[in-house]
This record gives structure tokens, sequence and C-alpha cells, in this order.
């Protein structure tokens, strides 16, 4: 999918759409950078909060209309979830430069409308245990099998999707592995050792401090 052609189409189609405004824009190029960190998948699920945050969109009911309004005008997709822990579902339609725009997501054609499909990322690996998660409900899947927080699954989920699921310069080689590297960097930070806790009464036990003493000493006195 070549994305500059893809924002040159929908911005020429923005432009000459007197129904959509600044916000509608904004959602869409939010949307937009959602599905490009995700390499381009088909359908992805999205974090309704996140979005609104990256579009500059404070009102839920503001978030939805324009959202259920670029579903309507054939820009995107919109597949609603009532599932807090799923998320809704978004595709997003192709558009290029040439003469063939997007496909509406009916499949029905005005003349100028056509859509490509998108090609599947050789490198995006579907095995379970390969260097990432399908998308975000496979790694919530494995957070609540491992009895994680849906909340760190988000977490590790956008971290890692973020810089390209990489462990330093390397790519990772097990994203389950990953996830409970996390989990368990998670719950220490939950549930600290009250042995290596830091504080006045556990500096004092685990490193007791020499210099403090309780015999009176003369300091006129040379050593």
């Amino acid at each position: 999918m070549n994305y500059i052609r893809h924002l040159n189409g929908v911005l020429r189609k923005f432009a000459g759409d007197r129904r959509a405004n600044p916000t509608h824009i904004s959602l869409y190029m939010a949307l937009f950078q959602y599905w490009n960190i995700h390499r381009f998948p088909d359908f992805f699920f999205v974090d309704r909060a996140e979005i609104m945050a990256w579009s500059k969109i404070g009102s839920k009911a503001t978030y939805h209309r324009c959202l259920h309004a670029l579903d309507s005008w054939n820009y995107l997709l919109y597949l609603p979830s009532h599932n807090p822990y799923k998320g809704s579902q978004i595709k997003m339609l192709i558009f290029d430069t040439t003469s063939e725009q997007a496909l509406d997501k009916h499949g029905t054609s005005d003349g100028q409308v056509s859509v490509p499909k998108i090609k599947h990322n050789k490198h995006h690996k579907t095995d379970i245990n390969g260097p990432r998660p399908k998308n975000l409900k496979e790694a919530l899947d494995f957070f609540e099998k491992k009895e994680g927080s849906p909340y760190e699954a988000k977490r590790f989920f956008m971290h890692y999707s973020a810089i390209g699921w990489k462990m330093g310069k390397a790519p990772i080689q097990d994203w389950q592995a990953a996830a409970e590297n996390w989990m368990l960097k998670a719950d220490a930070q939950q549930h600290p050792d009250p042995m290596t806790k830091r504080g006045p009464m556990s500096l004092t036990l685990a490193h007791p401090d020499y210099l403090i003493t309780q015999n009176d000493k003369d300091y006129d006195q040379p050593l």
C-alpha cells in the first residue's frame, strides 16, 4: 500500500467534500497513524481514549459522531464493539491519486471507485510464538490467560507497536516471553519486596550505617 498516494487521494477527497470539517480530518489522520503503526492491516482494533487524544477531540459524542460520518461517507468501515476489552474495529478504505479512488464498503462503485486489496506484510508472522501478536485482542487474551491486567496488556501492545517490536535494537523473537517479562515487572512495581524496598527503615535493616554510634566520644582528642 503506497501511503503517500493514499494520503494524496484522501486529502483531495476531503478538499472536495463540503460535509467534512477539521474534526473529521483530524480524526481520520489519527486513525491513519494508528493504521500505519500496525503496518496497514485489513482490520485493526482501536483504543478510543488514545484516538481521541491523538485527534484532539475532547468529547465522546463528537468522536462517535465523526466516526459514524466517516463510515457513512465511505472513508472507512467502522465496526463498533460494546466489549471494553475488545475495542471497536476499523477498516481503512484505500485511496490513491489515479483515476481509481476508493471502493465503498459494500463493494459497489460509482465509476470512480476501486479498491485494491491490502497486501499482507510478508514479515508479519501469525504463529502464536511469533515476534508480535496479530492484534490487540490476541495480546489481551494472552494477558488474561496469564492472569495479567488488561491495562498492562494495552500498555505492552502500544509500547512495542510504537517501537517496531524491538528489544533495544534487535527484533523481538518471542512476544509472549516479552509479555511475561512485562507482567513480572508490572507486578514487581505494584508489590515490591519489603526486604529491598527503599525507605529509612529498610535502609537501616539491609545496610546498617556503621558511622552511627551510641557511645559519646570526645572529638577534641587526636586520632
